[in-house]
């Protein structure tokens, strides 16, 4: 009798780690987050000096129409999550993914201070 509970006991807990599967994340140490260019970025004060010690060098410098220097730093990261169902009667495999994107253009002035910048997110 013992025997047939501990039976039951090892199959239960196979069945809730097979359940509770796993997921993963792809966790970046970036600075470009949404709070930490609001609280950073200030029009006028923030200088090209500012920003690299913040974000580092950008992934891409431009000029826009009127001459100003545009950098652009953009991160994307995802989270990717798994699950399986039905140890013992069949199984069904369940996955989702989530992207987000971050892009962050910031234009300068002549004087090398941040004349605008603009935050977009998406996620997907």
């Amino acid at each position: 009798m013992n025997r047939g509970f501990l039976v039951i006991g090892v199959l239960i807990t196979l069945a809730t780690l097979v359940v509770s599967g796993c997921q993963e994340e792809d966790r970046t140490t970036s600075k470009l987050t949404a709070g930490v260019v609001k609280v950073a970025i200030k029009e006028g004060e923030t200088t090209q000096s500012d920003i690299l010690k913040l974000f580092g060098a950008p992934n891409l410098v431009t000029r826009s129409t009127t001459g100003d220097e545009v950098w652009n730093y953009n991160r994307l990261s995802s989270d990717q999550s798994s699950s399986a169902f039905g140890f013992l009667f069949g199984s069904k495999a369940v996955a989702s993914s989530t992207s987000r994107s971050i892009d962050l253009l910031i234009t300068f002035n002549p004087n090398e201070t941040v004349k605008t910048y603009k935050l977009i997110q998406a996620s997907y």
